[in-house]
């Protein structure tokens, strides 16, 4: 596509003479105007179009080579008859950028010769003709022009010398001749003249014609008649009507009869044209207007008007009328289109951008002649000026394809006349689509609503986005972007068709998992770049009636609970709540309780809302100990659902069974999970007040048998307190028979170190009461296994102790046993006193730490767990633990805490 881009305009003249024959080649436009080949576009010939020509048939352009030439033989008299200046024009649009103005001048030949009208011509010229007298005679006529058109007139054979010739010139050039009486005439002497008048051109080689003037001498007439004035100036505007009176001529004689009698006439070598466009009375001398006059080709008329009398030998008089036409603003604007751009133009081209090349012309002069050009309407165009009346038609701001596609670019020209003629032409603009607009949605948030469990595919709904672009520029593709609902992929959620916009389901929703959910949908176009945006969608779940009432109150066994009731408690005794739980919302989620069987003598009766059963009779028990009824249990939804369940109600005297709850009507405005959370609390505090007493009492025990231990030996010998700790797991302790009350091998058991902790050289066997009724333990005696006593290397500061040796038997007496046993407790107890004084402190710090430990349940007591009793303890806890959880587990009514309570403090002791 080529886009305008107006150069200078070249102005080219040449000259050719006339009479040359076709095919003459009169010059060369691409060399002459310096065009290169291929300068209209990379790779492209040369192209020369002709725009306008004023003779086409003369001369023409070839396209490719640009060389003007002759087409025929060129008549420069037929082409411009009288015009002194004979002249071509042509407008040439060169490879498409550039302008040529060529000017031909045809240059002209002497090759026509003074021609006259006639051969001869008859003068009648009276006797008393006075010397001076002036015979206007026909001039000859010279096609050619310049120096090789008339030059001048002479006669000759006036034998008697009476004739003189005087040649004469018009105003527009033209020469006439005069014939003038030099000498009186003697018609008696000679009555007939023959004179020879010759016409000579100015050609290099004079060419001639000849004509014979007759002039016949007659008898005398004396007067003439004579104009009021010798010549006369009109002016009148062209176009003027025919029948108008352009002037009155007036012509007086004084002979009387018919020798004053006048007639007027145009001179006998007035041109055909001026009979063509006037007339003239010949009594009254008025000249009229019967052509067309137009200011355009003759500006300025001059006529010869002659009057004579009718008497005898007339001689005529003569006067000249020259008329000066008026422009007038008769002559349209001309517009035309020497180049349009071809094919649609890009919204996307900047302002500037040419469209078009228009030359206007007016053939009206001066102010008529002047033009005003614009570009009709409101339209992104505009007119501007370059030379010689050519216009380029440009972009006036940026275009819009999605605003208008096409346009009807109307260019408006007027002249400065009065009144202003204008004229209109037009030629149409379309608009190429660039990708320029961004898809936009309708709403910047779609809602979206779906029934929970629906089918997986179901349609949801749909987004649109508008593009006003064109083909792909307008084209929308939809995706979801990648985001996260509930934690998974929203594309596992639903999905969107990428042509329509349709959004699907991809699974079926629950509204109790997942209520709404949002994403965002993007839409892309399929231009070059793409052009993207993008919107968000709420789907919501719609809760449907999907989940049947599930009874959790009272606790159900193959759908069925007893409920026992005191005998005697009268009207309105609360005997059960029934609680159902539904996990729909709303209406779906509102339940309804009653009694839909069993009840036909109306024994009891039961809150629809609350869910209270009640005794309606004061002595049902007596009408029916045992009474099945049949709960129903319903939602509001629609459908409606309904679950059902069967209470078997017994009467009874005395206390409750074995945790059978109490209920009573002090309970009935108790939330469910309310007992729930006040017994889980409870059982909380009590445990942690259960560890504690043991830890303190732990502690306690420790003090009053000061047994031997780490930390007593720790203070005795501080210089072993800095080996490498080695902790005493209870696997490492083993149970055997106590060598000393092997007769109550039942009740006591023996704590031996295990052989995998024989590390250092001493071996020690720990004989330890343990009553498996109770958790104190007592020491029997400490019977070393080698002679050497030796430290142990890798004790730390708790209750850790490293052993070496095999495990020996010994057949020590058992009062070398006590008296061992007695020196080592004095001296343990000597060396605990002196550790006392000035540990205390410490050790209370440590014994605090611990009942801190055993209070928040951290396994962080050393003295306690490594003896091995922690380990004992815990497992004791886990069990009453395990009790605890299948007491909870029975118990079919929570309300009745005080035979929880009662349960787990006989457990714990």
């Amino acid at each position: 596509m080529i886009l305008l881009k107006p150069l200078a305009l070249k102005n080219l003249n040449y000259s050719v003479n006339e009479e040359q024959g076709p095919g003459t080649v009169i010059g060369n436009i691409a060399k002459d105007a310096k065009l290169g080949l291929g300068q209209g576009g990379q790779g492209k010939k040369s192209n020369f179009r002709v725009l306008e020509n004023s003779a086409p048939h003369l001369i023409d352009v070839d396209p490719e080579s640009g060389l003007l030439y002759t087409k025929q033989r060129i008549d420069r008299e037929t082409l411009c008859r009288r015009n002194p200046k004979c002249q071509l024009s042509m407008e040439v649009f060169a490879n498409d950028k550039e302008i040529c103005m060529i000017k031909v001048d045809i240059v002209d030949i002497n090759d026509n010769s003074p021609t006259f009208p006639s051969d001869q011509i008859d003068i009648d010229i009276s006797e008393n003709a006075a010397p001076g007298t002036r015979f206007p005679l026909t001039s000859a006529h010279d096609p050619d022009a310049g120096e090789n058109g008339l030059k001048t007139y002479q006669i000759t054979r006036d034998d008697y010398n009476l004739f003189s010739l005087d040649v004469k010139s018009r105003g527009d050039g033209t020469k006439f001749p005069e014939l003038v009486i030099q000498r009186p005439l003697d018609r008696e002497e000679r009555n007939h003249h023959t004179l020879i008048l010759t016409a000579t051109d100015g050609g290099e080689y004079p060419r001639s014609g000849t004509m014979q003037i007759h002039v016949k001498v007659i008898d005398s007439n004396d007067n003439s008649p004579v104009f009021e004035q010798p010549s006369y100036v009109v002016e009148i505007p062209e176009n003027s009507p025919p029948g108008k009176v352009l002037i009155d001529l007036n012509a007086t004689d004084p002979d009387e009869g018919s020798n004053g009698q006048v007639v007027y006439s145009f001179s006998g070598y007035a041109p055909d044209r001026i009979r063509e466009l006037f007339s003239i009375d010949s009594r009254t001398g008025v000249i009229k207007i019967q052509g067309e006059i137009d200011y355009e080709e003759n500006p300025i008329i001059e006529i010869d008007v002659q009057a004579k009398d009718l008497g005898p030998n007339p001689i005529p008089g003569h006067c000249k009328v020259t008329v000066n036409v008026i422009d007038r603003n008769d002559n349209w604007p001309s517009i035309g289109f020497v180049s349009v751009r071809q094919g649609a133009i890009s919204e996307a081209a900047p302002p500037g951008t040419v469209i078009a090349l228009v030359r206007v012309t007016d053939k009206d002069s001066g102010r008529n002649g002047k033009l005003q050009c614009r570009v009709l309407g409101n339209v992104p165009f505009k007119l501007e000026e370059n030379y010689d009346n050519f216009y380029t038609v440009v972009t006036d701001r940026p275009l819009d394809r999605e605003q208008q596609d096409e346009y009807n670019v109307t260019i408006v020209a007027k002249d400065n006349g009065t009144p202003p003629l204008n004229s209109t032409k037009s030629f149409t603009v379309k608009i190429l689509d660039e990708n320029d607009n961004v898809p936009r949605f309708t709403k910047a948030v779609y809602l979206l609503q779906v029934p929970e469990n629906n089918i997986p595919g179901e349609y949801l709904g749909s987004v649109l986005a508008l593009d006003p672009d064109l083909g792909q520029n307008g084209t929308v593709f939809y995706s979801i972007l990648n985001s996260n609902v509930s934690g998974g992929d929203v594309n596992t959620f639903v999905n969107v068709n990428a042509a329509n916009g349709a959004i699907y389901a991809v699974r079926s929703f629950n509204y109790e998992q997942i209520k709404f959910f949002d994403f965002k949908v993007l839409a892309k176009d399929a231009g070059s770049p793409h052009l993207e945006s993008n919107t968000t969608v709420r789907v919501s779940v719609l809760d449907v009636n999907d989940n049947i009432p599930v009874i959790v109150l009272p606790l159900l066994l193959n759908d069925t609970a007893e409920i026992h009731v005191p005998r005697n408690v009268g009207v309105g005794y609360v005997i059960t709540t029934v609680r159902a739980v539904d996990n729909d919302y709303g209406e779906s989620g509102r339940l309804t309780y009653e009694i839909s069987d069993g009840n036909e003598e109306h024994l009891f009766e039961m809150d629809p809302v609350t869910g209270e059963v009640r005794t309606s009779h004061p002595f049902w028990e007596d009408v029916s100990p045992t009474v099945e009824l049949i709960i129903r249990v319903m939602d509001h939804g629609k459908p409606t659902l309904t679950t059902a369940a069967r209470l078997i109600v017994k009467a009874y005297s005395g206390p409750l069974p074995g945790g059978e709850p109490h209920i009573n009507e002090e309970h009935h405005n108790w939330d469910t999970s309310l007992p729930l959370i006040v017994t889980l609390s409870i059982i909380s505090m009590m445990l942690l007040a259960a560890m504690v007493t043991i830890a303190v009492k732990c502690k306690r025990e420790n003090k009053e048998i000061r047994t031997y231990n780490c930390r007593i030996a720790e203070y005795s010998h501080p210089q072993l307190g800095k080996g490498k700790k080695k902790k005493i797991n209870k696997n490492d302790i083993m149970l055997v028979q106590s060598e000393v009350e092997e007769r109550d091998a039942m009740n006591v058991m023996n704590v031996v170190s295990s052989p995998s902790l024989a590390t250092s050289p001493m071996y020690f066997d720990y004989q330890t009461r343990l009553p498996l009724s109770s958790p104190r333990s007592e020491v029997m005696y400490l019977k070393p296994t080698a002679n050497n006593l030796s430290v142990p290397q890798g004790h730390g500061g708790g209750c850790h102790t490293s052993f070496t040796g095999p495990v020996t038997n010994t057949t020590d007496t058992p009062s070398n046993r006590m008296s061992i046993i007695q020196l080592e407790i004095w001296k343990e107890r000597e060396r605990e006193l002196e550790s006392w004084r000035y540990g205390k402190r410490e050790r209370d710090r440590e014994n605090e730490r611990e009942v801190g430990c055993m209070a928040t349940g951290r396994s962080c007591c050393t003295s306690w767990r490594e003896s091995g009793a922690g380990d004992i303890m815990t497992n004791r806890f886990r069990l009453i633990f395990r009790k605890m959880y299948y007491v909870l587990k029975s118990t079919p009514d929570l309300f009745n805490l005080t035979s929880l309570h009662s349960r787990f403090i006989a457990e714990l002791q």
